[in-house]
């Protein structure tokens, strides 16, 4: 093996060490900030997963709880629904955000504490809800698709 194929290999081990670690670090802090915290953390075992065998053993649980939510939260049109508009009341409310209207006259603490997260803020609620959406329609199209009809045997 030459040494320019070692290097190649030990840089693209370290590249997929520190993407896995950092999504993992940034999914256990976006669980309790706005952000995709668990997806986050799902791709961070997937990608340590590739390297070591308690990552995997971490992520089967984890993926198989996330697939059983996501067919429970497509079981009925009201659940989407109620998806549907929470995505879409958090992608305004992000917008809101990064537009920094001026605090309202009913505001009854410092302007400074008006919608004080600023474009960071703003932006991880927009992508949180464009992620959202798109997993939910993936999940639609996942657990409700009707199963296809059998042609009648002639």
């Amino acid at each position: 093996m030459s040494a320019r194929s070692r290097f190649h290999r030990a840089a693209h081990r370290t590249g997929l060490e520190i993407l896995g670690w950092t999504l993992v670090v940034l999914g256990f802090a976006a669980l309790v900030l706005p952000g995709p915290g668990l997806l986050m953390l799902v791709g961070g075992l997937a990608v340590l997963s590739q390297q070591y065998e308690w990552a995997e053993r971490k992520l089967h649980p984890i993926k198989k709880q996330a697939y059983k939510a996501a067919r429970i939260g497509v079981k009925t049109w009201p659940r989407i629904a109620v998806s549907a508009v929470s995505a879409f009341g958090f992608m305004a409310l992000g917008i809101l955000w990064m537009l920094q209207p001026p605090a309202p006259g009913w505001w009854p603490f410092n302007d400074d504490w008006w919608l004080f997260g600023g474009w960071g803020a703003g932006l991880s609620l927009v992508l949180s809800a464009i992620i959202a959406l798109t997993l939910l329609v993936y999940s639609i199209r996942r657990f409700r698709r009707r199963p296809r009809r059998q042609p009648a045997a002639s």
